[in-house]
């Protein structure tokens, strides 16, 4: 499966000899859109390397760190517009991220790529080294943007101390959970001081309002705007920039723009969120009628059906930022309108008149910057997570799951990587919270064992994705794991060679008639059958009901596996028949795996035949 990535540069690869070409390959096939210098092209690497360095994001570079520096040495111009520059080895045991391992995300695609291809990272950056956060690229995992400050005096100041004290931060703004990480160890929070009030050299602020400091903002300004027919672009765009300077906020933290649905079509305003990579929300003049606002308009409402757009599509988008998955806001105070209605009208060249108010949310926004991955990590050990799904988790921000299945997990954690622990029967809760931080720009690994997509996480999640506006979707991925049906047939040969069928015993969501009916269907039809969630303590007579429909159609020798704890700690797989299946010895880690008429069991395996003639094709080999 391919990759996609978020920014608009491609990556690119060089190799320098042949035992580059596999490798070469496999990075074909894994990144979409992946720019290649083959070995054996006819442009020089000097000249290849040169055309592309102000093209793509990041160079993955095949060969020894010494010619590759060498190479682009002439190249290097700044740290904040050269891409990331990463050499491998020609098997992809090693992942050495030489340049840009903050500013253009090295250290990240390093640790992706050698999740990859099963290799190391070799980071060696203080802050990786030491699982702190890098103070300087932190806030992009957790969907904020970089203002400005002198980061790279920031940074130094912050290895020198290293480990030593504690580092001041001030937020007042934007997801917080980033305070629980391991990593975050050496960071001391505190609110930032009232607006106006500077603060102490060297501290980093996470904040929507500019400052001389370092800052990381997070997306949540809504900008409410309302404009004639036809203005003019530079008269929204002067508007804009003139009231974000006057007061003190930062473009980096606006989360988009809202306005009226009869302005769907204007073109300026259309513009102007395409320009600013601002998500246009629009609200219908009933939706805005019923914001209260300080500073309604008689004019407008005769216009336009509501008394306000600019302060009454702020704040509404401000109040639904926060308002739970999937609900209207339950209220819209006021004192969320950071900025009130300014009015501006066409200058020289310029038609038209627009206004505009400024209102802030408590929770961030930015779905375009976030993701979603339904992750199926398997039985349980790791040696059996697919390549896709090791580079997701190390990928993602934030692991979301039900607590054992993430123990399971925990081994490829880094500090730096939040965890988020569900209980058993709270599946619902689970998704809408993973949805929620993806909503808010974060990448999110919602974690089912086995495969997603069978009767884990993936399908509830959908569920939930599709009630949401548009505009308020994360991309959303489904990434496939081996199931426990697949784990438990290849311990004991080849029972699933014909057609087979999976049932959940749990009657918890589905009508237990319901149940009965597939299994009396599954048993005439001679499937077959896998059973899940067989038996627990408050599920106890289900199994035995099971068994007896299945007796009612096929005969009692027919061989049961009980694939107990499979690749975890304790496991177990003991045949059985329907006669002798011994319904206690079962429960909710267990896999109930039923044969069809024609499987049998000999030398300790099971077969299902597939009916493959082989005396014919023996007669005709011989």
């Amino acid at each position: 499966m391919s990759i996609e990535r978020k920014d608009p540069k491609p990556l690119a690869a060089i190799g320098f000899s042949p035992s580059a070409v596999p490798l070469l390959e496999q990075l074909q096939q894994a990144f979409d859109g992946l720019l290649i210098r083959w070995p054996h092209a006819e442009e020089r690497p000097e000249a290849w390397l040169s055309r592309c360095w102000p093209e793509v994001s990041g160079i993955l570079a095949i060969g020894a760190c010494g010619m590759v520096m060498r190479l682009v040495a002439p190249l290097l111009a700044d740290k904040h517009t050269d891409p990331a520059l990463l050499v491998l080895d020609p098997q992809g045991r090693w992942v050495v991220p030489l340049l840009g391992g903050h500013g253009a995300g090295g250290e990240a695609l390093a640790r992706e790529l050698a999740a990859l291809l099963d290799g190391t990272a070799v980071v060696t950056g203080q802050s990786a080294s030491q699982g702190l956060l890098a103070l300087d690229a932190f806030g992009t995992a957790w969907g904020w943007r970089q203002g400005e400050g002198d980061w790279s005096a920031l940074m130094v100041a912050a290895s020198r101390q290293g480990q030593a004290g504690s580092w001041p931060v001030r937020q007042d703004c934007g997801e917080v959970r980033w305070q629980q990480l391991q990593a975050a160890q050496t960071l001391s929070c505190a609110p930032s001081p009232p607006a106006g009030e500077g603060v102490a050299p060297g501290t980093l602020a996470i904040s929507v309002r500019r400052g001389e400091d370092c800052r990381w903002h997070p997306p949540c300004l809504w900008l409410g705007m309302g404009c004639e027919r036809h203005t003019s672009l530079s008269l929204l765009e002067g508007l804009v920039d003139a009231t974000l300077a006057l007061e003190g906020l930062a473009p980096q933290a606006v989360a988009g723009l809202a306005s009226c649905t009869r302005k769907g079509d204007e073109e300026a305003l259309l513009a102007l969120a395409v320009r600013r990579g601002w998500p246009l929300r629009l609200y219908s003049a009933e939706q805005l009628a019923a914001v209260a606002v300080p500073h309604p308009s008689t004019v407008v409402e005769r216009e336009m059906g509501t008394a306000s757009v600019a302060e009454a599509g702020a704040l509404l988008a401000a109040a639904q930022a926060e308002a739970d998955l999937g609900k209207a806001p339950l209220a819209i105070p006021l004192d969320r309108l950071l900025v009130p209605k300014r009015i501006a009208r066409a200058g020289p060249q310029e038609r038209g008149a627009a206004t505009l108010a400024i209102a802030l949310a408590e929770r961030q926004w930015a779905p375009q910057r976030g993701n979603l991955h339904l992750v199926g990590s398997g039985p349980g050990a790791l040696s059996l997570l697919t390549g896709e799904v090791r580079r997701v988790l190390a990928q993602c921000s934030v692991w979301v799951g039900y607590g054992p299945y993430l123990d399971l997990l925990e081994p490829l954690r880094r500090p730096d990587q939040l965890r988020v622990d569900g209980r058993l029967t709270e599946e619902l809760a689970r998704c809408a919270e993973a949805l929620a931080l993806a909503r808010e720009g974060l990448t999110v690994a919602l974690i089912s064992s086995g495969d997603s997509g069978i009767y884990g996480m993936a399908g509830l999640a959908l569920e939930l994705w599709w009630a949401l506006p548009e505009l308020d979707r994360p991309p959303f991925e489904v990434h496939p794991g081996v199931s426990a049906l697949q784990m438990a047939a290849a311990r004991v040969g080849a029972p699933l060679m014909h057609d087979f069928c999976t049932i959940s015993l749990s009657d918890r969501l589905t009508p237990w008639p319901l149940i009965e009916r597939r299994l009396s269907a599954a048993a005439q039809a001679d499937f077959v059958v896998a059973l899940y969630n067989p038996r627990s303590q408050d599920r106890h007579w289900q199994l035995e009901r099971a068994r007896q429909l299945l007796l009612a159609h096929r005969p009692p020798t027919t061989p049961v596996l009980l694939a107990r704890q499979l690749s975890r700690p304790g496991e177990s797989c003991a045949t059985y028949t329907l006669a002798t299946l011994p319904c206690e010895a079962v429960d909710m880690v267990t896999l109930v795996l039923v044969g069809n008429s024609q499987t049998r069991e000999q030398a300790g395996r099971l077969l299902t035949p597939r009916g493959y003639p082989l005396e014919a094709r023996s007669c005709e080999s011989g």
